[in-house]
């Protein structure tokens, strides 16, 4: 059988993500594209949590870890050194939660952006402080619940437009990937490989905790999230050249009340909360649809 997803591992068993984490198979996917070849750094989030404790680590490349707010400068140092050294082509990968890109870290993001330094950016994206208790970040979408938005206050603003905040840098290359389309994921990152200069890639990873989700539903709830257009799939590349890959821009979006009621997080909603999203969701597809000249 011929696979288009390449079959080497390099996560380990053993580690310490819990069940049906998105951000450890997101991880694992990426790390069977980009391979040996290979340096990481974690800023903390769940990712200082599941490689385990020094000297043990559930990768197979070398990784630093690092303060919350420095992902993409250490990344940036990294490359740097690495051409001092004169050795070969090495992806020098910041790998980040959501706290620590959309807010904590995105000063050292947008400098690395600016700089088109050439490293791999990742936030894998579970929408709060899920390695700290479940904290409401900027990433949240409106309407949940988290531990500081409780569902008599949950969050009250709409979630960060992180992408459009990239693609103002004009960076070469930047994605929104999913893990539950993996060859989506792997083919963008065969395409990015061959860029030099910045590389954004936004992967949501449903978090069955944060998100009251049973964890066998990591899968499906990614797949929701892109045929509802919470999370459509798509490419910019110099900030300007917009492909949309999913949903079909030619097929209607599937509604958001189910993807949204799935998950214990959304289960407060009232109608008139879910026609407000499902609201603001149509008008980011259609600016989308437009910017794709679709």
């Amino acid at each position: 059988m011929k696979y288009s997803i390449p079959q080497k591992e390099f996560l380990n068993p053993g580690h310490l993500a819990c069940q049906g984490c998105g951000g450890a198979l997101a991880l694992r996917l990426v790390l069977k594209t980009l391979g040996e070849n290979t340096i990481l750094t974690f800023p903390a989030c769940c990712w200082s949590v599941i490689d385990g404790p020094f000297p043990y680590s559930s990768v197979k490349v070398p990784l630093f870890h690092t303060a919350f707010e420095t992902a993409a400068i250490t990344a940036a140092g990294i490359k740097a050194g690495t051409k001092k050294v004169e050795k070969e082509y090495v992806n020098a990968v910041a790998w980040a939660g959501d706290g620590g890109t959309y807010d904590i870290g995105i000063q050292a993001l947008s400098g690395a952006a600016e700089r088109n330094d050439d490293i791999f950016y990742f936030v894998y994206d579970n929408e709060a402080y899920m390695n700290t208790g479940v904290q409401r970040s900027s990433a949240t979408p409106k309407g949940a619940w988290t531990t500081t938005t409780p569902t008599t206050f949950p969050k009250s603003e709409f979630k960060k437009d992180l992408d459009a905040i990239v693609a103002a840098h004009n960076v070469p290359y930047q994605a929104t990937v999913s893990v539950s389309y993996p060859e989506d994921l792997t083919k963008k990152l065969e395409k990015a490989v061959k860029v030099r200069g910045f590389k954004f890639f936004h992967i949501l990873a449903p978090c069955p905790p944060g998100w009251k989700t049973n964890p066998e539903d990591t899968i499906k709830l990614g797949r929701m999230a892109v045929e509802s257009g919470i999370f459509p799939l798509y490419e910019i590349e110099n900030g300007e050249k917009y492909t949309i890959n999913m949903p079909s821009p030619k097929k209607d979006l599937k509604p958001v009340n189910e993807y949204l009621l799935k998950q214990g997080r959304f289960r407060h909603l009232k109608e008139d909360d879910i026609k407000t999203i499902q609201g603001y969701v149509n008008k980011r597809w259609e600016k989308l649809k437009r910017l794709a000249g679709v």
